[in-house]
């Protein structure tokens, strides 16, 4: 009731354009206290399209920094829209794909099976995609690289409403693979991302054909790459009306160009980009471009229209996952005029894919979140006096291994890392785990070593985390320890035998060409991520303390009458007023 009280008596001062004074914040704790007797209740969504959107390393931070800048479907979502600004990854290694199959299982990855997005598995060898497939093949490319929701063992809601509602239709869009099929489930009627100079690609069983499998999305990829080639995307500022602070978009990213230095290469952050020297250069900066964002949501909406998603009786699902502020923030970082300008695309973007999907004839139920957060690029922040710096992972591997090499009297070197600097597994002359007492005599000194150096703040046998117990269910997940985040990312043969923790603000890799920032981390800023509901006509309302991502498909399943699975990590919470799920 007080939350509504405030909403409401803020919502006055807003629309007054009040200035927040001292004074203006007691009238205003005064007025809503009021009209509390004439707030309604808030009647819960019965939606018959369920939309979620999932903005790849889509910070809390990158939220809070333009959220009064937004003027589209951002802004009618944080401002129309339940908003809980401090939604939590709760777990520790905060990737794509581990991320993303949180979002709509209800479990951490120590129950998706989704520990990160490679790994290497020892026992065979050899390094393992998340979602590699070998029994099924690439719809654009026969010989690629193949994927499906194989090696999810969780089931997703698409899966829990299509066992209950064999009618209902599922479908997932993104510019990766990973975005796609972990949103999407085991049942869907479709998965579909961005093949760079193909256009939406998906997976094909056994006994189906590439062209069956295609045929939702074939018109338009026709009518993209022909379009494409007519008029070739060029980044530059986009021309937007002026914020909430009078302020040009054009103008406000462009005040942040600079010059940077990051692995020895010097560069500057500005837009447009410098013309691509090749075709591969091409296709590369365009799926790093706003671009892929763009044409994600125009295949989500023509899908929606298409198949008539939310038009009948049953409920539909349809998952989004946007990739390219990872894509950015990964080339550039998040805080230079590319992601500045990627916000302000994002946000008019999504703003006409609400206009869109507003036709449908039932109600429809918007989710937005993320499946992980990010920083900076160390570069950048040091220079405003943030002790921020990378771990150049090969040469500190190798130390590792010299040691132990010298210290154990080895041949070779034990300790491999082809998932991630942060998963350590230790190996045999031939790359393959080792018998159970060779294992040992390794694993002890290994880990007491990883655990002495500067950089790591804890370190952790693989095993002890398997069998510890969790944490109690109602910690909140920003006050949960290091430990249970752990626990919660690793995955029997899935997660190496030693798992790192970096000491904070420290980026465990080095510089490139394509890459100055990254995530990862166990860190608030990696797992830190906005959740926002939204439907129309149901009341704003700002939800300042910690939800988890695991909550959303809970949630998600009691508003639309579908029983969640008995072990799901998450709970439902209330869209309405009250406890009422």
């Amino acid at each position: 009731m007080f939350e509504t009280c405030v909403n409401a008596a803020f919502g006055q001062f807003a629309r007054m354009n009040t200035p927040l004074t001292f004074s203006a914040i007691v009238t205003a704790l005064s007025l809503g206290l009021a009209v509390s007797s004439q707030a309604a209740p808030v009647a819960k969504p019965a939606p018959k399209l369920v939309v979620v959107i999932s903005i790849d390393q889509f910070s809390s931070s990158l939220f809070t920094q333009h959220r009064a800048e937004f003027t589209g479907g951002l802004a009618r979502l944080s401002r129309e829209g339940i908003v809980y600004p401090n939604g939590y990854q709760s777990h520790a290694m905060t990737e794509t794909c581990p991320g993303h199959s949180t979002l709509l299982t209800g479990k951490h990855p120590n129950k998706t099976g989704i520990a990160a997005n490679d790994w290497y598995e020892a026992t065979l060898g050899k390094q393992v995609y998340c979602l590699g497939d070998d029994s099924v093949t690439l719809a654009h490319d026969a010989k690629g690289r193949a994927v499906s929701p194989k090696n999810m063992v969780a089931t997703t809601y698409g899966d829990w409403l299509k066992a209950v509602s064999p009618t209902s239709r599922v479908f997932g869009v993104s510019g990766k693979d990973r975005g796609a099929i972990t949103l999407a489930g085991h049942k869907a009627d479709g998965a579909f991302w961005m093949q760079p100079g193909f256009g939406f690609t998906t997976f094909v069983p056994p006994g189906e054909t590439a062209e069956a499998r295609l045929k939702p999305v074939a018109a338009f990829n026709a009518r993209m790459m022909a379009d494409l080639k007519k008029h070739p995307f060029v980044w530059d500022y986009a021309r937007s009306p002026l914020d909430a602070l009078g302020r040009g978009s054009a103008r406000r990213c462009k005040a942040l160009e600079a010059d940077y230095e990051t692995g020895g290469r010097k560069w500057r952050a500005a837009l447009p980009r410098p013309a691509p020297a090749n075709e591969a250069d091409y296709l590369r900066d365009l799926g790093t471009s706003p671009y892929l964002d763009q044409v994600t949501l125009e295949l989500a909406a023509e899908l929606r229209d298409a198949y008539g998603l939310g038009d009948g009786p049953q409920v539909d699902v349809l998952a989004v996952s946007l990739s390219a502020t990872d894509y950015i923030g990964h080339r550039y970082g998040t805080r230079g005029p590319e992601m500045c300008d990627q916000m302000v695309r994002l946000d008019e973007r999504l703003g006409a894919f609400l206009d869109r999907i507003g036709k449908t004839k039932g109600e429809v139920l918007v989710v937005l979140t993320a499946d992980h957060g990010g920083a900076d690029m160390p570069e950048r922040l040091h220079d405003e006096g943030y002790d921020t710096g990378r771990v150049a992972a090969r040469a500190w591997l190798a130390k590792l291994n010299a040691t132990l090499r010298q210290d154990l009297s080895l041949s070779h070197d034990p300790l491999l890392a082809e998932g991630g600097i942060n998963a350590i597994s230790i190996v045999g002359p031939d790359k393959k785990a080792l018998p159970a007492v060779e294992h040992m005599r390794i694993a002890a000194p290994a880990l007491a070593l990883i655990s002495r150096q500067p950089e790591v703040i804890e370190a952790f046998d693989v095993n002890t985390l398997l069998t510890l117990a969790p944490e109690r269910a109602d910690v909140s997940p920003e006050e949960i320890s290091v430990r249970e985040r752990m626990r919660r990312s690793v995955y029997p043969g899935r997660s190496g035998d030693i798992v790192i923790a970096f000491r904070p603000d420290l980026v465990p890799a080095s510089a490139g060409s394509s890459y100055v920032s990254g995530h990862g981390t166990p860190w608030d800023y990696d797992r830190r991520v906005p959740i926002l509901f939204w439907w129309k006509g149901g009341a704003p309302r700002e939800r300042v303390l910690p939800l988890d991502t695991v909550d959303i498909a809970p949630t998600i399943a009691a508003v639309t009458g579908v029983k969640a699975p008995a072990d799901v990590d998450g709970r439902c919470r209330p869209l309405g007023s009250g406890h009422d799920c």
